[in-house]
């Protein structure tokens, strides 16, 4: 019987933070040549200011704030003060532009948007002056240039040069209900969706999460992952508040960096898609010091989790989890079972899972069925979609994941497959019906479909097959430079062409992906 929890009175983790010693490390931040560290009472005072900044924009409670920034220092004090004024979160991945920027702002009708000046080479000023004018809602830009937290006239765009009203503050601050998260998920209906989370599910989440991992004040939380992406945001950010942690946020990847937040800074614990344990276990001199690696986005495979569990002399197992319900099952580290290695967890306290056939009945352990979960940290809905809420969760309150999956007699978790036709690149859902529908419109194009293609790394890349509309010169380039053209991020570009006669179709004229899926990977394995 699974205990029911009452999310009203439930602990928030913002309530743990005024727990903690004003003096103790929060933030280290390793973006620039030297680290830049807050303690707990420098965040707080800039978090403050900064609230007041919103204030001062008009920002009212209950709206929704757009914010694009890479894993600074910034990104946590901005969400914290977006909380403060009673605002909901809406977190935008630096690497997305044009369209999609555009797309999240017409949905969560930000008044505001903050975004640095440049970051990897990238001038995001023009980009926000290009779309503005499809942008009715659109207020104020504030543009973070001084990276300086010392800097308080010019630093978090000017938002941080007002003395704060507290009173007012304290009247904005938030409860279990109020709104704390809009993320938008990757989703097959050629529309992403956004998932709105409260204080209450999020505040469940990390503390059913502390519980099954056995995490304390004393780790320090390492976070590579995107924090504008759900695992950084709530398994990164969200549990160092929850605990009262250091958390050091590292923005762009290289495994030497990751060496300094490990050897140098102290991380203990860390959540985060398979390629980043690929890669700091591979390395000559693998870090040491980690005690948790928690790999999500595809199960660990065995030899690797086995590998890196004697390379890095830490922990290793999977989880699965999605933005909708968090993370609903993980495998523990304190268990010598090696099912931990080649399985998707088991259930986390608090949470209920089952695999069904298609009319929602259990399936026996070990057959394949649909992959159907139920947790206190469910979202509330998806903006602007309700419907699409309701046809998502069946009749006894779980959620349809859309997954295929297998479950042992041991409650061990086995995603075999997806419903939804996603690429999962390392971690990273690739919206495919999206990208299909804007090739579709390519002068040249036929007919497009786009399946994941095995990849040792990355577990899967993005692999066009294309049918051209009359015979001629065809190269990845020309699709590459076609969505360069339409403004779609890099990380959604297939990375590999297959040109067709005619993909393969059921009677029903239904594109059969598993047959190309099956192509490809054969291909590759000729190959090697």
């Amino acid at each position: 019987m699974v205990k029911q929890y009452d999310l009203e009175n439930q602990t928030l983790f913002l309530d743990n933070l005024k727990k903690v010693d004003p003096g103790k490390e929060a933030i280290v931040d390793l973006s620039l040549s030297s680290a830049i560290e807050l303690n707990y009472g420098e965040m707080e005072n800039l978090a403050n200011r900064m609230a007041q900044g919103l204030i001062d924009k008009g920002i009212k409670q209950g709206e929704f704030v757009a914010y694009i920034l890479p894993n600074w220092w910034e990104f946590v004090v901005a969400t914290l003060a977006i909380w403060k004024v009673g605002a909901t979160a809406c977190p935008i991945l630096p690497a997305l532009r044009d369209h999609e920027v555009s797309f999240i702002m017409k949905k969560s009708k930000s008044k505001i948007l903050i975004f640095p000046e440049e970051y990897r080479n990238y001038q995001y000023e023009p980009m926000v002056d290009r779309i503005a004018a499809e942008l009715p809602c659109l207020e104020s830009k504030v543009v973070i240039k001084s990276r300086d937290p010392h800097d308080l006239q010019h630093c978090l765009g000017g938002l941080a040069s007002s003395v704060p009203d507290l009173e007012e503050i304290n009247r904005r601050s938030p409860n279990s209900e109020t709104n704390a998260q809009l993320l938008f998920t990757s989703g097959t209906t050629g529309e992403p969706k956004g998932v709105v989370q409260t204080h209450g599910s999020l505040s469940f989440a990390v503390e059913a999460h502390r519980k099954a991992l056995r995490l304390t004040e004393e780790d320090t939380i390492w976070v590579p992952s995107p924090i504008a992406h759900q695992t950084g945001f709530l398994y990164g950010m969200i549990v160092a508040f929850n605990l009262g942690a250091k958390q050091v946020v590292q923005a762009k990847w290289s495994v030497e960096t990751a060496r300094l937040a490990i050897e140098e800074h102290g991380s203990t614990f860390v959540q985060a898609a398979m390629p980043f344990l690929a890669d700091i276990s591979r390395d000559a001199n693998p870090p040491k010091g980690l005690k948790i690696f928690v790999a999500t986005g595809a199960a660990v495979p065995r030899q690797l989790a086995y590998d890196a569990t004697a390379a890095l002399e830490c922990k290793v197992v999977g989880g699965w989890g999605s933005t909708e319900t968090c993370l609903v099952s993980v495998n523990s580290p304190f268990s010598n079972d090696e099912r931990v290695w080649g399985t998707d967890g088991q259930v986390i306290e608090g949470m209920e899972m089952k695999i069904t056939d298609d009319e929602g009945n259990e399936v026996a352990p070990g057959v394949e069925g649909m992959y159907r979960v139920k947790t206190p940290a469910m979202f509330k809905t998806y903006l602007g979609h309700h419907d699409w809420y309701e046809d998502s969760i069946d009749e006894n309150g779980f959620f349809i994941t859309g997954d295929l999956a297998t479950m042992d007699e041991d409650g061990y978790l086995n995603i075999t497959g997806r419903v939804k036709d996603i690429v999962n690149r390392g971690g990273e859902k690739i919206p495919v019906v999206e990208i299909e529908n804007l090739l579709y419109q390519h002068e040249n194009i036929k007919d497009v479909a786009i399946v994941g293609m095995p990849d040792p790394r990355l577990g899967e890349r993005i692999c066009a097959y294309v049918t051209l509309k009359e015979q001629m010169d065809f190269s990845l380039e020309d699709i590459t430079s076609y969505l360069d053209s339409k403004n779609v991020a890099k990380i959604y570009w297939p990375e590999h062409l297959e040109l067709i006669d005619e993909l393969p179709r059921t009677i029903t004229g239904k594109v059969q992906k598993y047959v190309l899926r099956q192509m490809i990977t054969e291909k590759l394995q000729v190959k090697s």
